[in-house]
């Protein structure tokens, strides 16, 4: 595969009364809407695109049992559903690409805006974490996904817990990405070189970095981290446009000092090889 990776964007402008607030997010189409899912896809399998995420990332299993009016064998074959689109759009399009299964952290589930800051994790366990992702994680895997894409993971500790988890689906690699407040540390305020540390010696991880953040932090924070990365694994980015949430109003603001293009050759001169937004 090409360092490219794009991910599936929302809103949809197909369904824009359905997402804004909805604890479900974009997940929620994979039930009422799953066309327009395929749709997204294929926008950016035409754009170039040679990684797929699935649409699960504010999914779980329990979400779609208790806002869906689901039980539990319905909710679980969503799942397979986001898998399948992505896939078939592919393969409508010819494509050769990798499918990532998206798992988002603990703190979307709760659809507070905690994913934006991981305190929901002082609280918790790593065992409570692990017990938390691995029926999203299982049904995944049972889906037929290349890869699991474990996106916008505000905390260290959440980290440790999805790659100790990563072991029990030894056939499957996957990426992490922390969501970083600042040049040098995560959302839960994690040091950052520190925070990539976890990856560290484990087989199945082929990158490790940010997504969800504003550019302008994304070079000082690889750049800080750049000693402990290790020659198997990769740098993986893809920042927003630099807005912040805000759970009452939505996102809010946005970086215009630079395009986001202009930034890519810094990124890959300091070892990102997957990139996207």
């Amino acid at each position: 595969m090409s360092t490219s990776l794009f991910l599936l964007l929302i809103p949809l402008p197909t369904q824009p009364s359905i997402l804004p607030g909805d604890p479900l997010w974009s997940a929620r189409l994979l039930k009422t809407n799953p066309q327009a899912i395929k749709s997204v896809h294929a926008s950016f399998l035409k754009s170039g695109a040679d990684v797929l995420t699935t649409a699960t990332y504010q999914a779980s299993v329990l979400g779609f049992q208790n806002h869906l009016n689901l039980n539990e064998e319905e909710a679980a074959e969503l799942f397979h559903v986001g898998v399948r689109l992505a896939r078939e759009a592919a393969e409508e399009l010819n494509k050769n690409v990798l499918i990532a299964g998206s798992i988002g952290p603990y703190g979307a589930f709760l659809h507070d805006g905690s994913e934006y800051t991981g305190n929901y994790v002082t609280d918790m366990t790593i065992e409570d974490l692990k017990n938390w992702h691995r029926p999203q994680m299982h049904c995944l895997a049972s889906a037929g996904i290349d890869m699991f894409a474990f996106e916008t993971i505000p905390s260290q500790k959440e980290a440790q817990a999805l790659i100790m988890l990563l072991r029990e689906f030894p056939n499957i690699k996957a990426w992490l990405s922390y969501s970083c407040k600042s040049t040098s540390s995560t959302c839960y305020g994690d040091k950052f070189e520190e925070a990539v540390k976890v990856g560290i010696g484990s087989d199945q991880l082929v990158a490790v970095g940010v997504n969800c953040c504003p550019p302008d932090i994304v070079t000082p924070l690889l750049a800080s981290a750049n000693k402990n990365q290790t020659p198997k694994t990769g740098w993986i980015v893809y920042p927003n446009s630099g807005e912040a949430w805000d759970h009452d109003s939505g996102w809010q603001g946005r970086s215009t000092e630079k395009p986001l293009e202009s930034r890519v050759l810094q990124w890959v001169n300091l070892g990102a090889n997957w990139i996207g937004e």
